[in-house]
């Protein structure tokens, strides 16, 4: 009985093996295992296989289109096969269609996409979805051995330490997981509103509040029927779409059942063989009505991302819809860099250990991250009313505070003992170490403050410098959440070393709604200003550990200004300030602006104003927080109106100001990327330079070229001379296109980027601007121009030239050389 029960366990241990080509020992890649007990178990790209279960299991039958079938007997002892296929002359039978029969099928697939789209075909629909991601790794994969490591000398071995990180790491692997998170959320679609999102519970392993963000991650398609397949964060051409049938070949490999439908088991690859990551897989495509059935997708790059797409057919709609999902993570071959929620993260891949002479490898390399779904309570063609439908994912507030009893029903299996301890340790782990209040830290720091109690100092104000002031050094902050929910003060306090003048800020506002993020508040500053500087109220200051263009500016205003304003998201889409302000302006030169027989060396303005910044295609996410735009999509609009107020507390000049700004851009499966900017402004009436238009200019007044090297501007005219130009009424266009990267060396591998800009600008009375020299933009500004951006640690170069009408007579002139450095850290 004992032998007998020894057996029973080794049998329940799984195997894994290889399938190749008798012939070039080449993987037989999505070759189909048939098993003894009845299931079928599909061997990745390249060929290899688990059979996690082999309880039941006496063999397995290895089948492969054009190649004769194998049976493979299960032996007591063995844990790995290698299987070797021989090829053989074979006919399809009624599979032949035409040269090729997969094509015919993929083409058909694609003429019923409409029909068998659920969100084409159904008016309406909604479901609930259970998902869980874990971070873990087989513990039967790791060896756990306590290594000792040694330096060789002439004089013999010298041992250096005891590795026992292997063996620590299989321990801890062996009662839990390394991370976990799960979710219940239910979708909601019909036709004229779109899908949303609703969170009714998440739970994020040791954190009392979930990072946000990871729940807008979005790790595959809904369907198969999009024109881009996404994984992860990549998005891939779909190969059941036009596009598709330019890039991939197609080869069937079997018919199979899927439930009681028959179905063609269709092989697709990328015709183009390159370095870059390509997708690969399976399609399994419905015999009668062209419908996908499930899918197997594979990328191997620096990651290696497996991913399933399950669907379930319902009889009386004729449709398959989605009922589960799968998507697993490991590390990948590749080099590259790796992007997460639109950070990059550099990665090391394993033939990069191996060049430096690590071939081992580590405990670590064994991890991998797994992501499942499933899908319930299923319902079609049913009245269904979207709340708040501009918001893609909204987060209940009770969503994080849900008890046990309320995940039963939605696991498919009760929580396992590595499940249960993952929690029980990462909780009491996460507390002990306070990685709850260092990811708040981070997340206040990366945009530009550091919390101290009630209040955030804002890091923005710390020190800046330009040629006015010289050294400006400073503090600032805003009250949080600590202080209070429904009101906040903010300030700041500056001080200038070479003009010796104190500077500050004041205001505090309530907050009149938390859904649309609404708070209306007053405001004190005495400060300065760049003179013909455009800039929306609604932008947020960016935090920059360096702000270059300042550095050279000299013609400042100040102002003493009151200000009223309302704040809020109300209007779907849309950021929006409302404001009324006065104020004092005097110019800190010499300028005297004259309006018939009046003239100005100082004024006031009572200015009303509305700023809105639109983002109709964007993706956002409701959380108790407050609102996160989780999917950055264009164009972006922004519009600002201002119009002075005759009469209001002693306003001297009358005019107004359109300003017009959009945004676009659009990225490429290969890793290019376009950048459009289109900017449009107008000022009518009697406007003084400090409220005209100079188009941010970002080029030293001086002869020789590198004594006009400085840091390039983000959106600015490089080759243009500061206080060159200024304008009543302009247009603006950049242009961008970044190209691939270029490897020169391990390290360096910079970006080029193609770049043009074009403005035209008109000013109608320029004896009305006494004190100041500038030009107009009649005919028209050109300059483009090369940057190499993150050259070697962030550091780039670029270099434009001007040219057109207001080409300079001086060759070197026209030519304008920049630094530039991509370290950003503002979201």
């Amino acid at each position: 009985m004992f032998l007998f029960f020894c057996i029973l366990i080794n049998a329940q241990q799984p195997v894994s093996g290889i399938v190749v080509n008798a012939i070039n020992k080449k993987p037989l890649a999505f070759a189909t295992l048939h098993l003894s007990n009845g299931k079928t178990v599909i061997v990745d790209v390249d060929g290899k296989f688990v059979i996690e279960n082999t309880t039941d299991v006496r063999s397995f039958i290895v089948s492969y289109t054009g190649f004769h079938s194998k049976t493979v007997p299960l032996q007591t002892n063995q844990k790995f096969y290698s299987v070797s296929l021989h090829e053989k002359t074979m006919e399809l039978g009624e599979l032949v269609v035409g040269k090729n029969p997969a094509l015919e099928i993929i083409n058909n697939t694609i003429l019923y996409k409409d029909i068998n789209n659920p969100e084409k075909r159904l008016n309406s629909f909604r479901f609930k979805t259970y998902n869980k991601l874990i971070i873990t790794a087989n513990p039967d994969s790791l060896s756990g051995k306590i290594d000792s490591v040694f330096i060789y000398e002439k004089i013999g071995a010298q041992l250096l330490k005891v590795d026992s990180s292997g063996f620590k790491f299989k321990k801890i692997i062996q009662k839990q997981h390394l991370y976990q998170t799960e979710k219940v959320s239910e979708f909601k679609y019909n036709q004229t509103q779109g899908m949303k999102e609703t969170v009714l519970a998440t739970r994020m392993a040791g954190f009392k509040q979930p990072i946000y963000e990871y729940i807008s991650l979005k790790l595959q398609s809904f369907t198969d029927y999009d024109n881009r397949i996404q994984l992860f964060e990549g998005k891939y051409q779909n190969p059941v779409s036009y596009e598709g049938l330019e890039q991939y070949n197609y080869k069937i490999l079997d018919t199979v059942f899927i439930g009681t439908r028959k179905a063609f088991m269709i092989h697709f690859k990328h015709k183009k063989k390159s370095r870059k990551a390509k997708l690969e897989g399976i399609l399994y495509i419905d015999k009668q009505s062209f419908a996908i059935a499930k899918t197997v997708y594979r990328v191997k790059g620096v990651l290696d991302i497996s991913a399933i797409n399950h669907y379930e057919y319902y009889k009386e709609e004729d449709l398959w819809f989605p009922g589960k999902q799968s998507l697993k993570i490991v590390k990948g071959n590749k080099k590259g860099d790796l992007k997460i929620l639109g950070e990059t993260i550099k990665f090391t891949p394993e033939e990069e250990l191996a060049t430096e002479g690590n071939k081992k490898k580590e405990a670590s390399d064994f991890v991998y991250i797994l992501s499942e779904s499933k899908n319930s309570e299923t319902e079609f063609n049913i009245p269904v009313s979207i709340r708040h439908q501009y918001v893609g994912i909204e987060v209940k507030e009770e969503a994080i505070s849900r008890n046990e009893h309320f995940w039963i029903p939605y696991r498919k299996d009760s929580l396992d003992v590595r499940s249960i301890e993952t929690y029980s340790t990462l909780d009491s782990l996460v507390t002990k170490e306070r990685y709850e209040q260092k990811i708040l830290l981070g997340r206040k720091v990366i945009n530009g403050f550091f919390p101290v109690g009630p209040i955030d100092f804002d890091l923005r104000y710390l020190i800046k410098y330009n040629n006015y002031e010289g050294f400006r050094f400073g503090v600032g902050g805003i009250t949080n959440d600590k202080f209070s929910r429904l009101f906040r003060i903010e300030g700041y306090g500056a001080y200038g070393l070479k003009d010796d003048a104190f500077k500050y800020s004041l205001g505090g506002a309530v907050r009149l709604g938390n859904f649309s993020n609404s708070w209306v508040g007053v405001s004190y500053t005495d400060d300065i200003r760049e003179i013909a500087s455009t800039s929306y109220e609604v932008d947020k200051r960016k935090f920059r550990l360096y702000d270059p263009r300042p550095l050279n500016l000299t013609t400042f205003y100040s102002h003493q200004t009151w200000k009223g304003y309302i704040e809020t998201r109300l209007i779907p889409k849309t950021e929006s300030i409302w404001q009324l302000s006065q104020s004092h302006i005097t110019p800190k030169f010499n300028y005297v602006f004259t309006v018939g027989d009046k003239t100005f060396t100082d004024f006031n303005i009572t200015l009303a104003t509305a700023s809105v910044q639109w983002n109709p295609f964007s993706v956002y996410m409701q959380t108790p927080n407050g609102r996160i735009e989780t999917e950055k999509r264009f164009p972006k609009f922004a519009f600002q109106f201002s119009q002075t107020l005759p009469g209001f507390f002693g306003n001297d000049i009358g005019f107004g100001k359109f300003d017009f700004r959009s945004e676009f851009e659009k990225k490429y499966l290969d890793g290019q990327k376009t950048s459009l900017l289109f900017q449009f402004g107008i000022a009518y009436g009697d406007t003084p330079i400090t409220h005209l238009y100079s188009i941010s200019p970002n080029s030293l007044n001086k002869d020789a070229i590198l004594q006009r090297i400085n840091i390039s501007g983000k959106n600015s005219f490089e080759t243009m001379r500061f206080n060159e130009f200024f304008s009543e009424e302009y247009i603006a266009l950049h242009f961008k296109h970044a190209l691939k990267r270029i490897p020169i060396l391990k390290q360096v591998k910079p970006t080029p980027v193609l770049v043009s800009r074009f403005a035209w600008g008109t000013l109608k009375h320029n004896e009305r601007h006494s004190g100041a020299e500038f030009n107009t933009l009649e005919n028209g500004y050109f300059e483009s121009g090369l940057e190499l951006n993150n050259i070697f640690k962030g550091l780039g170069f670029s270099g434009f030239y001007r040219y057109g009408h207001y080409h300079l007579p001086s060759f070197d002139d026209n030519i304008s050389l920049k630094l530039t450095f991509t370290l950003d850290l503002g979201l």
